[in-house]
């Protein structure tokens, strides 16, 4: 059984995660955390919750989602994993950083592997299903939990909208067919963890969200 401890952090209010279960082992998914009062607040969690960091995942590279991924390898030791065809977006992070006029963002340590679409992970007693979902950047991946009926998306969709197309990589119609064939081939049920503001479910987007809804 999993246990989703999410995080709102940064002034882009990005959606960090920390999965655990009954091993206590633990995975962090986008940490977002920007200054020493976020990862505070990350690193305690893990502390009183006797939780071992085994996994870094990011769902894709832009800043907001790995301004924590180097403070993650310094203090458990986790290189970054996420799909090969997001490395330029995550070489791209201090000049876009910049770019935006965010201070004091600290570069993230490349991977030592990359995951494949479809690829089973697993940490403690869990396991999980990467899916290659691009469109709003290259390299998007989603992480689904069959078992527990969750999945958490990066930026791919979101309550009642989807993803941006108009960032490095990013396009519409393939963020679109990415959606339907990876996103609404799951359950009505499962319960969807957005990479900003607030969760939906599957059958809600199917029929609510106005982006697919087209025809």
């Amino acid at each position: 059984m999993i246990t989703v401890k999410s995080f709102v952090f940064s002034p882009f209010g990005e959606n960090t995660y920390v999965l655990s279960d009954e091993t206590k082992e633990c995975v962090l998914i986008d940490p977002g955390c920007y200054d020493g009062n976020e990862r505070k607040m990350l690193s305690n969690y893990i502390k009183q919750n006797d939780l071992k960091p085994v996994r870094l995942l990011n769902t894709h590279g832009h800043l907001d989602h790995v301004f924590g991924n180097q403070f993650v390898f310094e203090t458990y030791g986790l290189l970054p994993e996420l799909c090969r065809e997001e490395l330029p977006i995550l070489a791209a992070y201090p000049e876009v950083a910049s770019r935006y006029g965010v201070p004091n963002a600290q570069a993230s340590p490349f991977p030592e592997k990359y995951i494949e679409d479809g690829e089973i992970l697993s940490f403690g007693a869990s396991r999980m299903k990467a899916m290659w979902a691009p469109g709003h950047s290259p390299g998007s991946l989603c992480y689904y939990f069959e078992e527990d009926g969750i999945v958490f998306v990066g930026d791919v969709l979101f309550y009642g909208s989807i993803g941006r197309v108009d960032l490095q990589g990013g396009d519409y119609e393939t963020l679109i067919h990415s959606i339907e064939t990876q996103l609404m081939t799951l359950p009505d049920e499962t319960v969807v963890y957005c990479g900003h503001s607030q969760k939906t479910t599957i059958g809600r987007e199917r029929v609510m969200n106005p982006f697919l809804n087209r025809r």
